[in-house]
């Protein structure tokens, strides 16, 4: 069973949005932080947005102002509303769960390409 998997992804031009969603197999209340990551060919992994359980959001610098991260805990799902995308946003994101005592859970990932 996929644990986590995302959707959303696609070929978008310059200055355009996309929402990228994460449907979870299990309540997402149970998972301490959730998050995006992406990564861009030849480049490491990096994280995007990161949301604490009942608490804060976090965003790499690079998406800030752009991106929003947001949960619909009724559908135990995750969301990411890119906004303003830029050709250097093109990656392959990755949607996370993390929680104490567990291995953390990765999504197989969904392909975003923005160009014109």
């Amino acid at each position: 069973q996929v644990q986590l998997a995302e959707s959303g992804g696609g070929l978008v031009q310059p200055g355009g949005s996309l929402r990228l969603s994460c449907a979870a197999a299990e309540s997402i209340q149970r998972f301490a932080i959730m998050g995006w990551y992406r990564q861009a060919p030849g480049k490491q992994r990096e994280v995007v947005a990161t949301e604490i359980s009942g608490g804060s959001s976090n965003y790499a610098e690079s998406v800030k102002g752009r991106f929003t991260i947001s949960r619909d805990s009724t559908k135990n799902t995750v969301f990411l509303q890119m906004n303003r995308l830029k050709p250097e946003d093109t990656a392959v994101y990755y949607c996370y769960a993390g929680t104490y005592g567990r291995a953390p859970l990765w999504g197989r990932g969904t392909q975003v390409t923005v160009s014109s």
